[in-house]
């Protein structure tokens, strides 16, 4: 595999005459780039100054044939810096923001030049070097940015309230320049590193610190800092050889409120435990999709007491929203022509490519079996929604379309959607929910042939943000419900990466929103870089539940609902979990890099599927828990072959019950595909071999115990390559999980 390079680069690493930065400077030349080794030569405390440190630096490099220049200015002279880059090697291209010093004290004892000198270092100095290189980077559409956290900023620290801050500071600094570069090509991510350096060589022990080496630290800058590598607004901790990614987590939360009464400290009082319950989780990446998430939270919470009843005149003459004259309006019928380029056109907007030969059917007008794909059937309804955004609609005149979002969505196929022809297609308002903080609107559409037959159905749930608090009913017996998932693990998965360009060609079967292709539009919404709509997440999942039960046949394909969650981005990976209950396969869709609830509550009724196998009783020598484990995992990998790709090689599980030897596993990542089987290796030794109870290897697998805590209590013991035992849990845990 070839190595990644910077030739060409040019590299600013503020604070570079020693301990990390050093090593950045040393990494960074010896892989080609042009390095500006900036240091003042201050002590820890900031005190003094100096060339020494950064022309020594300098030496090492030059030595290795490698490209730099030194800069001794201060990181609040962030042009100076800047300039010597461009004065020397003509271009800005990395900049690493990795100077720092420290005044610890105790809270109380922090005087003003403790605080003002530690935020002029850390955050400001962050701030002004950073500043100066932007437009450069703008100019060339490039850039990589590394801003430097720490586990005290992250967590908090006793003495280090200044220092704590500060580093909190660089994250927020680093959230939004993230956001605001990606129409750039200019990343920005913040590191947390987990290492010895000449603040620390006398805070640590002797061992620890030995072990907590910046050579641990500098390849997770590289890779970040890489051309290779897309990663932004990201914040990441590194040391000792480990590397996490550390998100911003928020619990579900509770409406404490009603219509009937408004907020106050009892009411939040009385709701604290839900308030501070984080067993499910969000992790919102920009302010608008914080507060997308509030308000969805209020959207969900039911049959609240009416605070009051607003009478609305059922006039025309009203216009703006009235949901007594909306209700039952039908729009005007639109006509709508197919042709075999509309629906390839689609089917390339959802995923479907060449590189699969089983797809040629919905991509060429000749194939002997062309046809369209069932979720296309959307797209059809949409047509008919045209009036609703125009202001057309009785009752929806005047409405603020910014404020409507698209909440779940419905779709039943009565025959196989024609690849060619005239369809019509008729929408009506089929009821509009109260739901305080918004209004649901529901949208039925149906659709007919030529011929006048029916075709397929929709329903659209749209919510109007605002609208809410009228006093009208909070439910109907006319909505399609969603349907939660089974509780067991999927018996089906798959996974998909979008393109970047992913909704670029989507939005041309008729969803032109700038939100999906402008970069400037979704960072008003508060999003680092376009998303995807949400109906394309949903053509994705509908495909793969299409070739995971029916084998692509159309025929077989009856109805879907499901709710929309959160966005994709084009280029993430959909992963779609699939539940087999009869005709009824459950699904829930999520982003596999980060595991995202994106679709959630979804199902598809089949028709004509095969018999469903009969449940085959798991194994149970010695009745031992984890048998289920190993054999869901043998049952995913054929969905999953860049599972074995990742921890490639071979594990042999010793799993004890009562403390004595009740059952044996092989996990063989280095056979193509994987595979998982009772008993020793087949093929030679095992590189890992792992000893531990079953209870405990199930707790692992489920999250309820740290691998790490049981490793060092002796609860799991191991022998060979324990750092591939490592990326084995991992996806344990993630793919795998009871």
């Amino acid at each position: 595999m070839a190595k990644l390079r910077f030739d060409g680069r040019v590299a600013l690493i503020t604070g570079a005459g020693g301990g990390l930065g050093r090593e950045y400077a040393l990494m960074f030349a010896a892989r080609g780039a042009s390095v500006v080794v900036n240091d003042l030569g201050v002590d820890r405390q900031g005190k003094g100054t100096g060339t020494k440190m950064a022309d020594k630096v300098v030496e090492e490099i030059r030595a290795k044939g490698g490209k730099a220049v030194a800069n001794y200015d201060s990181v609040e002279d962030g042009e100076k810096l800047v300039q010597t880059a461009l004065d020397n090697f003509g271009r800005i291209d990395i900049v690493v923001n990795n100077a720092g010093i420290i005044r610890d004290r105790s809270f109380a004892r922090i005087s003003d030049t403790d605080w003002d000198l530690i935020h002029k270092v850390h955050l400001r100095g962050s701030f002004l070097v950073t500043r100066a290189a932007w437009p450069h980077m703008k100019k060339q559409k490039y850039g990589r940015i590394i801003m430097t956290s720490s586990a005290s900023g992250l967590y908090g620290n006793f003495g280090q309230a200044n220092y704590s801050a500060a580093k909190m500071g660089l994250v927020g600094l680093s959230s939004t320049v993230s956001i605001e570069g990606a129409k750039y090509n200019i990343t920005c991510n913040t590191i947390a590193p987990i290492a010895a350096s000449r603040l620390t060589e006398d805070i640590m022990p002797e061992e620890i610190f030995n072990l907590m080496k910046p050579e641990y630290i500098a390849p997770v800058v590289l890779y970040l800092c890489h051309e290779d590598c897309t990663e932004t607004h990201g914040i990441f901790e590194a040391g000792a050889g480990w590397v996490g990614q550390v998100k911003i987590q928020r619990g579900k939360g509770v409406v404490c409120s009603t219509e009937a009464e408004m907020l106050t400290p009892e009411a939040v009082r009385d709701n604290w435990a839900s308030v501070c319950d984080v067993s499910e989780c969000d992790y919102p990446n920009a302010a608008g999709e914080s507060t997308f998430l509030v308000v969805q939270s209020h959207e969900e919470t039911k049959n609240q007491p009416a605070k009051r009843r607003i009478v609305r005149s059922s006039t025309a003459a009203d216009g703006g929203f009235n949901p007594d004259l909306a209700i039952g309006q039908k729009f005007p019928s639109s006509h709508v022509t197919v042709s075999p380029n509309d629906v390839i056109l689609y089917a390339l907007g959802v995923g479907a490519s060449t590189v699969q030969p089983d797809h040629l059917k919905f991509l060429f007008e000749l194939s002997e079996d062309f046809s369209t794909l069932p979720s296309y059937g959307v797209i059809l309804g949409q047509k008919g929604m045209a009036n609703l955004f125009m202001g057309s609609v009785p009752g929806l005149q005047d409405i603020d379309i910014t404020k409507i979002l698209h909440g779940e969505q419905f779709l039943e196929v009565y025959k196989p959607i024609p690849t060619s022809g005239t369809l019509s297609s008729q929408c009506e308002v089929a009821d509009i929910l109260d739901k305080g903080s918004g209004a649901l609107i529901l949208i039925d559409a149906k659709v007919y042939d030529e011929n006048k037959e029916l075709v397929c159905s929709s329903q659209a749930s749209i919510f109007l943000v605002g609208a809410g608090g009228y006093g009208g009913k909070k439910t109907s017996n006319k909505v399609k419900a969603t349907v939660k998932p089974p509780t067991r693990a999927p018996d089906a998965s798959i996974k998909e990466t979008t393109t970047k360009d992913q909704a670029a060609v989507y939005r041309l079967t008729g969803d032109a929103n700038p939100l999906h292709i402008d970069p400037s539009f979704a960072a008003m919404g508060g999003f680092a870089q376009p998303i995807l709509h949400g109906l394309c997440s949903f053509g994705f999942s509908c495909r793969h539940v299409l070739k995971q039960y029916a084998d692509n046949d159309v025929t077989k394909f009856k109805s879907v609902k499901c709710r929309f969650a959160k966005p994709v981005l084009p280029g993430q990976t959909i992963q779609t979990d699939m539940w087999r209950e009869g005709n009824r396969i459950h699904f829930q869709t999520k982003v596999a890099e980060t595991g995202t609830v994106v679709i959630s509550g979804a199902y598809v009724d089949m028709i004509n599927l095969a018999p469903q196998p009969a449940a085959t009783e798991p194994s149970s020598a010695g009745g031992l828990q984890s048998d289920l484990l190993f054999q869901e995992m043998s049952r995913q990998l054929p969905n999953n072959p860049d599972v074995a790709k990742k921890a490639k090689g071979v594990f042999l599980y010793n799993l004890s019950k009562g403390g004595k030897q009740a059952g044996q596993w092989t996990v063989d990542m280095k056979t193509p595909g994987g595979a998982v089987y009772k008993g020793t290796p087949k093929n030679g030794k095992p590189d890992v071999t792992v000893n531990m109870s079953d209870e405990d290897f199930v707790a692992i697998a489920a999250g309820k115990l740290n691998p790490q805590q049981a490793f060092m209590s002796g609860r799991l013991k191991v022998k060979g390559n324990i750092m591939l035992l490592q990326k084995m849990t991992q996806l344990l845990m993630t793919n795998a999980k009871l």
